[in-house]
């Protein structure tokens, strides 16, 4: 070309750049907090999602939302990725991660309209997530695994946003997730860990949300394998086999010839001796209740039914495992190695019906260290809901418990947050400091969307707040979204996990220095889809 340009990308290439691609990146991303703003806090709306399948959920949860959504765009798949981020770390705030996003990306719209450059807001912005961080950890009170009434606050109020048939039975649900989280806490390096992997969730429909319980064990969606086994047993010793009760074909072909009726009967004696074998290496190591994770042929069924041995086939490996760290067994994946040493125990262990369907419960376990919640709730849409909801105090609670520090909510922390912002920006000075002020703005979102869900005037909220922490004793004030009104938080138990505000923060931060450093975008056309076939008549030339 005359001009020096060369012709680099191919056809049908997309290339927006410099302050146009800054302004598309910002829109998207208000756009997307937009989008789950209206959900946050307990007087939130909810979301009804319609796939193109026609299946529907409804919810209020930021992070199932988003993850539901067909997004496309870029900048708003990055923002999706901030509320699994948010998820998978802590459980719990992930509208709030993507609304402070959304806010951010906002102020820095308002910047950029004043002529302020893109790296000034960033250093900007960086200077005041360091700030806030720190902040969060001066502010914060400390709680340990022991104080069940603050950990069932930080439960409650996490669980508090999912109103769809949840709301009223939020303190029955606290009580279950705390019980969980401390019954499988465990010391590590001086240090309490929870893994949440080993409280299982089990959701069925039918009943009501306040039928939902702790089963101190596992809970295994299987049915006994043979009807002439006892459907309940006490004082069960129970084995975990990772191999088959059957008889395996060889790994080589190989060809039997039988020329003799007596000769085939004698194969097939040999075939059930083998069977009765494996039978009683079970018995003998005492077994009375058998988990295989494999298949159990139907003559080492009758077999093991003749010796009083409960059994149950094809178990996942999870649930093994869970069994495994509930009950004391050990899997064994030889059955020549099975001994007494490898048996776990429980109280009980029983087949029932739940929602039409047969399970094994797996109780009274002497010191589980895996346990499951089983949800209940009328309708499907229900019971998904209050499984949510439970996750999200699963994660709340663990994050308080690990982290041993919460702050209060009600959009107290954020508001405080600000002040010192507001503070801290005039010693920065420069340019920077509006970047601050915008940080500052954006936190502040949190107490005024609460404000306007609870039908409270968002302005005077806001002043009335902000009068509050000036003074000495100000920072336990907040959105009593209840009633309506400004209200000490500390007497409300409004309080949350300062892990989540910190994940939160930085989540929401980082997205929108993401976004902001973005001056090209290059979008690829995708390629056209070759028709199936061609028209009758027609053929190719």
């Amino acid at each position: 070309m005359s001009n020096g340009q060369q012709v680099v990308l191919p056809e049908g290439t997309s290339r927006t750049i410099g302050r146009d691609a800054q302004r598309v990146m910002i829109a998207v991303g208000r756009a997307v907090g937009e989008i789950v703003k209206k959900t946050l806090g307990p007087r939130g709306s909810d979301v009804m999602l319609v796939s193109e399948l026609g299946d529907i959920v409804i919810t209020n949860d930021g992070a199932t939302i988003l993850t539901e959504m067909n997004t496309d765009h870029p900048a708003a798949k990055i923002l999706v990725d901030v509320a699994k981020t948010q998820d998978k770390e802590v459980g719990d705030g992930t509208t709030t991660s993507v609304v402070l996003s959304g806010e951010l990306l906002k102020g820095a719209e308002d910047l950029l309209d004043k002529d302020i450059h893109s790296s000034t807001i960033l250093r900007g912005y960086k200077l005041a997530a360091m700030r806030t961080l720190a902040k969060i950890n001066e502010i914060s009170s400390k709680v340990t695994v022991n104080d069940r009434k603050t950990l069932q606050n930080i439960a409650a109020i996490s669980m508090g946003s999912k109103s769809v048939g949840v709301g009223g039975s939020k303190d029955l649900l606290a009580k279950i997730v705390v019980d969980a989280v401390i019954q499988v806490s465990e010391q590590k390096n001086g240090k309490l860990v929870i893994d949440q992997d080993l409280i299982k969730l089990e959701k069925k429909a039918g009943g009501s949300i306040d039928d939902t319980n702790l089963i101190n064990g596992v809970l295994i969606d299987k049915e006994i394998v043979h009807p002439g086994m006892p459907k309940k047993i006490e004082n069960a010793k129970i084995a975990l086999l990772d191999t088959s009760l059957e008889i395996e074909k060889t790994e080589t072909d190989a060809k039997i010839e039988i020329t003799d009726p007596n000769q085939l009967t004698a194969f097939l004696d040999q075939e059930d001796k083998m069977l009765k074998d494996m039978v009683d290496k079970i018995d003998k190591s005492g077994a009375n209740m058998l988990f295989c994770q494999k298949g159990i042929d139907d003559v080492a069924q009758h077999y093991l039914s003749k010796k009083g041995i409960v059994a149950v086939r094809r178990v996942k490996r999870s649930d093994m495992e869970k069994l495994a760290r509930a009950t004391g067994a050990r899997i064994v994946t030889i059955l020549n190695d099975l001994s007494p040493k490898d048996l776990g125990h429980a109280g009980i262990i029983e087949e029932k019906k739940i929602g039409g369907e047969a399970m094994i419960f797996v109780e009274k376990c002497k010191d589980p260290k895996s346990v499951t919640i089983l949800v209940r709730a009328s309708t499907d849409h229900v019971v998904n809901e209050g499984e949510r909801a439970i996750r999200d105090g699963l994660g709340a609670v663990s994050s308080a418990v690990e982290e041993g520090k919460y702050v209060f909510g009600g959009g107290a922390s954020e508001i405080e947050l600000a002040r010192d912002l507001r503070e801290y920006a005039n010693k920065v000075g420069g340019r920077e400091q509006l970047a601050i002020l915008a940080f500052a703005d954006a936190l502040e979102v949190i107490p005024r969307t609460l404000a306007e869900s609870a039908g409270m005037d968002a302005i005077d909220t806001l002043v009335s707040l902000r009068s509050k922490h000036n003074n000495k004793d100000g920072i336990i004030y907040g959105v009593n979204v209840t009633d309506a009104k400004i209200d000490n938080m500390e007497k409300a138990g409004v309080i949350e996990p300062a892990k989540v505000k910190e994940q939160a923060i930085k989540s929401a931060s980082e997205a929108a220095e993401m976004l902001l450093r973005i001056s090209d975008m290059i979008s690829a056309r995708p390629k056209p889809i070759a028709p199936q076939g061609g028209m009758g008549g027609m053929g190719e030339y």
